[in-house]
């Protein structure tokens, strides 16, 4: 949570709704991981390259709580 009150002044010039729409989204996706006890780039880097030929309906999956019980 420190993170959220530090980073406070620096979304503020995200540059658009938009733009900070996007930054909350990768914010929780990075956060999300950090719970489940895995590496946020390690998860992201792993996900982004298996996420194009993933099939929609397995999307779970992908998910960083099931990536930690591989």
């Amino acid at each position: 949570m420190r993170a959220i009150a530090i980073g406070r002044k620096n979304w503020l010039f995200a540059g658009s709704e938009r733009g900070g729409r996007s930054a909350a989204i990768a914010y929780t996706l990075i956060e999300t991981a950090k719970l489940n006890g895995v590496d946020p780039q390690a998860w992201l880097t792993d996900t982004l390259d298996r996420i194009a030929d993933h099939k929609i309906t397995r999307i779970d999956e992908l998910l960083p709580w099931r990536y930690a019980q591989d």
